[in-house]
């Protein structure tokens, strides 16, 4: 009995392995059928077709390429500035005490808004000089308006008329004086409303640093300014360029920058001018480039990439370098004709950055370059027969 059971499942185990054979042969056979199904048509030497249904496509991605100014050189290291041209670095004139802060970094101003309030005793004297010297001024026009009228009467000499007209020209002198130091304290002294030297600002823009406090002492001669106001609209780049490239780049020419905050937008610029001595240390020049900024996007201190373009109008295309193929000393791209058809082209290159390169002859702004999945492009078009 135990024989026939051992029988019968070995004649079971027989006939199921049989199917399964027959069904993975049938499988493969269908799937061969497939795959030449699937494989591109070509329709010459350097051009595949593809159908639409074709699972190659969904590994192939094709970007539109821009023609762009033509670039000198690689990118160079920069950074962005202020613009000192629209910044200005207030600090006190007079030691005192601060005891009242206007504005707060970010805050907006205008030419002549106030900062902040310091009570101070060098500006209280500037003050009281300024009475005194118009009270002065009063009693000696008074005394020469009398010595004139005496003088006239027959009454004093011509000699004290002189010394009272001398007197009025040193009281009006001196009322100057102490009313132009009271000025270039506090451009709005006029008024003397304040209880206190109020700091204001010398041009609009808005407030980015701040270092004063309340309470604070403040000095003439401390080295970091209270406020940093500028305009943000307006920028300098800064590069350091190095001495082999220093042909490159003169006053006047465009440069894009980049930044790492925006990969893919690139801002213009132009340079201002080109520093006359190098650094002894770094064997570098620094260049100054002058950025609009009306948007607002970069910030001072930023770290940027300037790339120096040619003086020429013309454009070239830009690909990225997974676009390449290089056979020899040759350059290839795929370009899309047409829906699912893909040419081979040569290429002849100019500037051939780290991700980037410039295409000097072989493909015009706007054609459809593949990016992504060139090298399955080429396998196709080798192994097609």
């Amino acid at each position: 009995m135990s024989r026939n059971l051992v029988f019968a499942v070995c004649v079971f185990t027989a006939a199921l392995a049989a199917a399964a054979w027959l069904a993975v042969g049938h499988q493969g056979r269908a799937g061969e059928s497939n795959l030449r199904v699937a494989r591109a048509a070509q329709l010459n030497p350097h051009e595949l077709r593809f159908a639409a249904d074709s699972p190659q496509l969904s590994f192939i991605k094709v970007e539109a390429v821009e023609a762009l100014p033509e670039p000198l050189l690689d990118p160079l290291s920069a950074r962005i500035a202020y613009d000192e041209n629209h910044t200005a670095r207030v600090s006190s004139p007079i030691a005192g005490r601060v005891t009242r802060i206007f504005v707060e970094p970010g805050d907006r101003v205008v030419t002549g808004q106030p900062l902040l309030l310091v009570d101070s005793p060098e500006f209280a004297a500037a003050t009281a000089d300024v009475a005194k010297s118009r009270a002065d001024l009063q009693f000696k026009r008074q005394s020469y308006t009398r010595a004139r009228e005496s003088y006239d009467a027959g009454v004093i000499p011509r000699r004290d008329l002189d010394n009272a007209q001398s007197d009025l020209r040193q009281a009006e002198a001196e009322s100057e004086r102490s009313l132009m130091r009271l000025r270039n304290l506090d451009s709005a002294a006029g008024s003397m409303r304040e209880p206190g030297y109020v700091l204001r600002a010398r041009l609009s823009g808005v407030v980015s640093e701040r270092t004063a406090n309340p309470g604070m002492e403040v000095r003439p001669d401390t080295p970091n300014p209270l406020f940093v106001v500028t305009d943000p609209a307006h920028l300098w780049v800064i590069v350091d360029l190095p001495e082999r490239n220093l042909g490159a780049l003169h006053a006047g020419q465009g440069v894009e920058v980049e930044v790492d905050a925006y990969p893919h937008r690139r801002f213009p610029a132009r340079v201002a001018a080109v520093a006359e001595v190098l650094d002894p240390t770094t064997r570098r020049v620094q260049v100054r480039c002058v950025l609009d900024n009306p948007q607002r996007l970069l910030k001072p201190e930023m770290y940027a990439r300037v790339t120096p373009l040619a003086d020429t109008l013309e454009k070239l295309p830009r690909i990225p370098n997974s676009a390449l193929l290089t056979a020899g000393l040759y350059s290839f791209i795929f370009v899309e004709k047409d829906t699912g058809v893909f040419e081979k082209r040569q290429v002849t290159l100019g500037l051939q950055g780290r991700s980037e390169s410039y295409v000097k002859q072989g493909l015009a702004g706007g054609e459809r370059v593949v990016t992504a999945g060139a090298l399955l492009l080429n396998s196709e078009l080798a192994g097609v027969d």
